[in-house]
C-alpha cells in the first residue's frame, strides 16, 4: 500500500512538472517582452542610438548603430580607412560597402532585404508580430533553450531561441545572403544589461554568416529617444 501510495505521488509530481513546463508561443514570447522591459515602456522608445566596437578579422572596427522605431535603421562601420553602411526603411534598405567596390549608394536585394529588416523595430519581429500578421509557433526546445519560428506575412522565417531561465533571446537563425549566395544567419546575444530608461539590451553580439564570415560586436553606449532624422534612412540620390 505504501508503494502504491509513494507511485502515486510521483505520478502526480511528474505530470505537474510538465503541465508546469507546458507553454504557448505567446507566453513565451510574452514573458520575454516583459523581462527587456515590458510593451509599455518599449512602447515609449522612438529611437535608440548605439557606439559599439565590432571585431572583424582580428582588428577592433567602430560601429554606429540608430534605430528610429518602425522607421528605419542604419548601421556605419569604420573598417581599414573605409565607412561600410547598411541602411533600411519600410519600404527597402541600401548600403555603401567600399570593401565590396561599391563606393556608391546600392539597393539590397530583396532577399537581403527580407533578412534584415525587422531591426527597423525597437525589441525586434518578436514585440510585434501579430499585429505585423506573423504567426508563432513554439518548436519545444533545443538544449534547454526554447525554440520559436516566426513566419513573416511574405513567407520568410525566423528561428528564435530563448532562455528559460531569463527570457532573454540567446540566439537567433535566418536564411540572409552573402555575395549573391544564400547563407544562414546566427546572431547570438548576451550579457545582458539594463539601461538608465530601464530597457534591457544585449552588450555582445556575435554574428555568423553560414561559416563563411563572422564578427563580434562590443556595445558601449546608449542613447535612448535621441532625436533622430528621419531623412538619414533615405537612399542617397
Amino acid at each position: 500500500m505504501k508503494l502504491v501510495r509513494i507511485s502515486l505521488l510521483a505520478s502526480v509530481t511528474l505530470l505537474s512538472g510538465i503541465f508546469s513546463f507546458a507553454q504557448t508561443a505567446d507566453e513565451v514570447i510574452a514573458k520575454h517582452i516583459d523581462a527587456i522591459g515590458g510593451k509599455d515602456k518599449i512602447s515609449k522608445i522612438k529611437s535608440i542610438y548605439t557606439e559599439s566596437t565590432a571585431q572583424i578579422m582580428g582588428n577592433d572596427a567602430p560601429v554606429i548603430t540608430t534605430v528610429l522605431n518602425g522607421k528605419g535603421f542604419k548601421s556605419e562601420t569604420e573598417f581599414n580607412g573605409s565607412k561600410i553602411i547598411q541602411a533600411l526603411n519600410d519600404k527597402g534598405g541600401w548600403t555603401i560597402n567600399p570593401m565590396a567596390g561599391g563606393t556608391s549608394a546600392q539597393a539590397l536585394p530583396d532577399e537581403q532585404y527580407k533578412a534584415a529588416k525587422d531591426q527597423i523595430y525597437v525589441g525586434g519581429e518578436l514585440v510585434n508580430y501579430a499585429a505585423s500578421g506573423s504567426k508563432a509557433e513554439l518548436m519545444g526546445k533545443e538544449g534547454d533553450l526554447y525554440k520559436l519560428k516566426i513566419t513573416a506575412k511574405d513567407n520568410s522565417t525566423t528561428t528564435y531561441f530563448i532562455d528559460p531561465a531569463t527570457y532573454y533571446l540567446k540566439k537567433l537563425v535566418k536564411q540572409g545572403e552573402m555575395m549573391g549566395q544564400p547563407v544562414e544567419i546566427t546572431v547570438s546575444f548576451s550579457d545582458y544589461q539594463k539601461t538608465d530608461f530601464g530597457y534591457v539590451m544585449p552588450h555582445k553580439i556575435d554574428t555568423d554568416m553560414g561559416g563563411n564570415f563572422s564578427f563580434s560586436a562590443t556595445v558601449n553606449k546608449i542613447e535612448i529617444n535621441k532625436e533622430i532624422d528621419p531623412k538619414i534612412f533615405e537612399m542617397p540620390k
